[in-house]
This record gives structure tokens, C-alpha cells and sequence, in this order.
């Protein structure tokens, strides 16, 4: 058991491993990430749906993104392992104008930045993806170069690179307490011994409150469930199929191989992390699935396949980045809202510079400092 380090991590899922392999990089190696699980990449990314997109409503968001997608092409060669990532697309459908304005603007705002999103007419759909229902459809939105990747593959990379450079991994061992003295932190307890040291960084994903609360800290991020149901495989979809999202109802789908997966977010559904499949919603979320994909009917649902992980969720779905005013030797890097997967590359940059540079400059990440809630905040609308 370590006794001391510079660095401490509180959580190994991508985020940790991310933030851990980008200080190591740059030579910080004193570093010990701590796992509240008795194996790393437990939580929420191990639960993803493994999205990756470029179409968001705030251009913070989409610069991350960009970033994190470029590292994705070349994982191999700069980390090692395997990002499994897949450029297949994300197809938004839109059949009410106050959505149809609204991703008329971001995706301008995309295009502007560089991003290849088009904006599509209702009868250009079926190209993309057949048998969908179009005949409400005011228009859609379809970035080619967004998809999804291997969760598991990109948190196991950057942690591979981060332990052969130094850093070192505790499982099983999760923060009980932190000391704070003179306005600093001053060690993490677990329940195997003190680690004295000079910063923690708060990457506990659904947790991220609770291990905020540890130093006295009030940091909005709260869980909330996502399930993800699969089928049987199935050739109704014949070919590739782009993460369908139809807007106005949140039901959202793409194929996992010869299956197909899918899934809506419960609105109502209080806090608290739980990852037991809610059967009794998955009435609503076909109802809506049937609606917009009429063949989805002809399908069998493959039960044991099905799954139900977090979402690390902020009142304006914005990540909480960088350090906290009332404890700068406190960083957060969590509350990413279902988004954590493709922005892990940009916030290892963004946090190993928050560290050992004093404060971020590759990004501003001005809005997405915790002080914002105070100042007011931009809601990220683009979500699913």
C-alpha cells in the first residue's frame, strides 16, 4: 500500500486512465489511481453505449470531440491498444421546428469548425437508413465521420501506457475520507491506509459528488440509469447503420454487428445508481421504437444481452473541469452526461495541464469550470 504520491485518481474508468496516461506523458509519474472496484473499468464505461459525435450545440463540446475522435484514428500508434473505433455516422431525425431551428444553427456552427455535418430533406433519409418512418419528418441532420468505438479498449489503453510509465493502480480501494489543511489537500484515506498528497483529481464518474462531499466540496453531479436493450440478429438493416436518433421522442438505435441495440432515457426516473435492466420501461421505449422503425417488430429481444450502466449527470449537461475554487488542489473531471467516452482525449490534456502548468490552455474551459453555476451556465441541448 502507497503510502504518498503527488497525484492521487480517484476512479480507473476511461476518465482516470485518460488523465493518468496524459501526466505520465508529460513526465508526472508519482501518480496512484484508486479503484473503489476489485478490477478497473468497472463503472459507468464499462456501461456506455460507446457513442462518438461531433453533433453538439456548444462549440466547447464539439472542439472536444474533434480532438478526441483525431486520437481515436491513430490510437494505436500514440497510446497503444485498440479504440475499435467505427465511423458509421449519427442520423438525427427532426419533425418539429423548434428542434429543426435549433440543429440548423449548431450544425452551421459545426460546418464552421470544420465538421462535415449535412443537413438532410426527409426523402434523402432512406438512403442512409431504410424502412425508417419519414412521412412527419421536417428534415435531419447526418455527420459521417461520428460513430462509435470500444469503451473497454480505449480506458484499457490508456491505462496499459500510464502503469508502464510509472503510474500506479490501487483496486479495491475506495476514498473513505479526504484531509484538507490550510486550504489544501493534504492526503485521500481508503480503508487500507493514508495516501499523503498534494492534488486529487476527481474522476469517480457516478460518484463524482459523493467524492466530492469527502472534501467538504458541493459538486452538482448526480447518476442517473440508461438502459441499453439488444436484439436477436437480425437482416433488417442489411448494411452499416448510423446511431439513429429520433429527437422529439429520445429513441435511439444502431446496430451492434447483426444486432441491433437501442434504448430512451427515462425522464422522471429519480437519482441513484442503479444497473438492474428496467423491464417495465421497455413497453414505452418499443412503443416509440415501433413508431419511428416499423420492422423493429419483427425482431426478438435478445434478454441476456441487455444491459443498464449511468449516466454522471449536471443540471446543464456539461462536464465539471479543473480545479475548484474553494479547494485548488481539488480538480474535477467528471458529470461528462453520457459524453465521457469521446471528450476522455481532450480531458487528459486539459487536466494534466490544469496540473502541471497551472491552469488549461490547449482548450478554454472557462464554461465548464464549476464556477459557472454562479455566473450562468450554457445548456448543452444536443443530448440524447
Amino acid at each position: 500500500m502507497r503510502t504518498q504520491a503527488t497525484v492521487v485518481i480517484i476512479g480507473a474508468g476511461v476518465m482516470g486512465a485518460s488523465v493518468a496516461c496524459h501526466l505520465a506523458m508529460r513526465g508526472c509519474t508519482d501518480v496512484v489511481i484508486i479503484e473503489q472496484f476489485e478490477t478497473e473499468i468497472q463503472g459507468s464505461t464499462a456501461r456506455s453505449a460507446a457513442g462518438v459525435r461531433h453533433q453538439f450545440s456548444h462549440e466547447i463540446n464539439v472542439r472536444m470531440s474533434q480532438y478526441g475522435i483525431e486520437r481515436f484514428t491513430h490510437f494505436r500508434d500514440e497510446i497503444g491498444g485498440e479504440s475499435g473505433l467505427h465511423q458509421v455516422g449519427y442520423l438525427f431525425l427532426i419533425n418539429d421546428q423548434e428542434n429543426w431551428q435549433g440543429y440548423c444553427e449548431a450544425t452551421a456552427m459545426q460546418n464552421r469548425l470544420g465538421v462535415r455535418t449535412k443537413l438532410l430533406k426527409p426523402a434523402d433519409v432512406h438512403a442512409i437508413v431504410p424502412d425508417v418512418r419519414i412521412d412527419d419528418l421536417i428534415g435531419a441532420t447526418f455527420g459521417p465521420d461520428d460513430g462509435y468505438c470500444d469503451p473497454h479498449g480505449v480506458a484499457l489503453g490508456y491505462l496499459t501506457r500510464a502503469r508502464s510509465l510509472g503510474v500506479e493502480l490501487l483496486r479495491a480501494t475506495p476514498a473513505t475520507g479526504i484531509e484538507v489543511q490550510g486550504g489544501r489537500v493534504v492526503a485521500v484515506q481508503t480503508p487500507h491506509g493514508r495516501i499523503a498528497c498534494e492534488t486529487v483529481i476527481n474522476c469517480a464518474g457516478s460518484w463524482a459528488g459523493q467524492a466530492a462531499a469527502l472534501a467538504g466540496l458541493n459538486v452538482p453531479i448526480k447518476p442517473f440509469r440508461r438502459n441499453v436493450y439488444v436484439t436477436q440478429p437480425t437482416a433488417i438493416i442489411p448494411h452499416q447503420m448510423p446511431l439513429t436518433v429520433d429527437v422529439t421522442s429520445g429513441f435511439w438505435m444502431r446496430k451492434e454487428q447483426e444486432n441491433l441495440i437501442f434504448g430512451l432515457s427515462k425522464a422522471d426516473e429519480p437519482a441513484g445508481y442503479n444497473t438492474n435492466v428496467d423491464w417495465d420501461w421497455l413497453d414505452t421505449v418499443l412503443d416509440a421504437g415501433f413508431d419511428r422503425f416499423p420492422r423493429l417488430g419483427e425482431v426478438q429481444l435478445a434478454d441476456k444481452q441487455c444491459w443498464a450502466g449511468a449516466y454522471e449527470i449536471t443540471p446543464d449537461h456539461m462536464p465539471i473541469l479543473g480545479r475548484h475554487p474553494d479547494l485548488p488542489s481539488f480538480i474535477n473531471a467528471a458529470g461528462f452526461s453520457g459524453h465521457g467516452i469521446m471528450h476522455s482525449p481532450a480531458t487528459g490534456v486539459i487536466i494534466a495541464e490544469e496540473v502541471l502548468d497551472g491552469r488549461a490552455h490547449t482548450f478554454d474551459i472557462d464554461p465548464l469550470r464549476i464556477e459557472r453555476y454562479a455566473t450562468g451556465s450554457v445548456f448543452e441541448r444536443n443530448i440524447i
